[in-house]
């Protein structure tokens, strides 16, 4: 599939203002493009990236999708002009913090690929993602308690799964800011990559991924989810469950043959 970068989807003649599409072989990369505001998520942003995800979604030729920002900033957070001119039933009723959910039912690994800033909504973003490649730059951190607030879209609840519950607390009570590396120890991000190597190592994991059974790793995906949302009885049965159902799958022959003839697997999502 040839290359294209613009913020005019021709699919479906959609026009977007707040995010970049890039697609490049399997791969479909989402590039948040607020730079005059910080990337902050506004329900427009939002709005437009949920809608691109599920575009890509729908695409069978993309397999895995990249979120990224600039070289400087991935997201400084909520839109604060638009939080701060809403009350609470305004706030239900724009339901933008609902769309972070929706993010998280997209069935492709998500890898977010953040560089400068992540704070507040940026960094719940990046934590709905499957995967976080963090350049050497990026500064992580929840600061909603500065602004009289707190994290909404899953901040206390997905950052203390990851990081524990005191170092959670800390970092959420305090606004403290933590360091690509600091957060690389914690757990947070999965790798840290020097600042011009940031995107490019996001496509390679995007591309190994690719390679793999696309139903296999739907799969794979909801189950690792499901690890957070049920007890150990529980997740192990659904696990049994899904590897049984794969074994009747068109991939698994094609892999398993392609193992014994030593030679490398055409998967078709079958």
């Amino acid at each position: 599939m040839s290359k294209v970068e613009s913020n005019v989807e021709s699919a479906g003649s959609r026009r977007y203002s707040n995010v970049l599409l890039d697609r490049e072989g399997q791969i479909g990369t989402i590039r948040l493009n607020r730079p005059q505001a910080l990337n902050a998520l506004s329900s427009e942003l939002m709005t437009e990236l949920l809608d691109a995800l599920k575009m890509l979604e729908s695409e069978e030729a993309i397999r895995c999708i990249i979120i990224t920002g600039s070289e400087k900033v991935f997201s400084a957070g909520a839109d604060i002009k638009e939080l701060a001119e809403q009350n609470s039933v305004e706030a239900l009723r724009a339901a933008n913090l609902e769309r972070f959910d929706a993010i998280q039912k997209i069935s492709k690994p998500i890898i977010a690929a953040i560089s400068g800033f992540c704070f507040g909504g940026g960094l719940e973003l990046a934590m709905i993602c499957d995967i976080i490649v963090a350049s050497e730059s990026a500064k992580l951190g929840q600061p909603e308690i500065n602004i009289g607030v707190m994290p909404g879209a899953g901040g206390t609840q997905r950052l203390t799964r990851i990081i524990g519950k005191y170092r959670a607390m800390e970092m959420i009570l305090t606004g403290r800011q933590i360091s690509s590396k600091e957060a690389h120890e914690l757990g947070l991000v999965s790798r840290v990559v020097p600042d011009e190597s940031l995107l490019s190592e996001a496509k390679k994991i995007a591309n190994e991924i690719a390679s793999k059974s696309p139903l296999a790793i739907k799969i794979a995906k909801e189950c690792v989810l499901k690890s957070y949302e049920t007890s150990l009885s529980e997740g192990l049965q659904f696990e049994r469950r899904n590897f049984y159902l794969l074994l009747s799958s068109e991939d698994k022959k094609e892999g398993m043959r392609a193992f014994l003839e030593k030679r490398k697997p055409t998967f078709k999502g079958q």
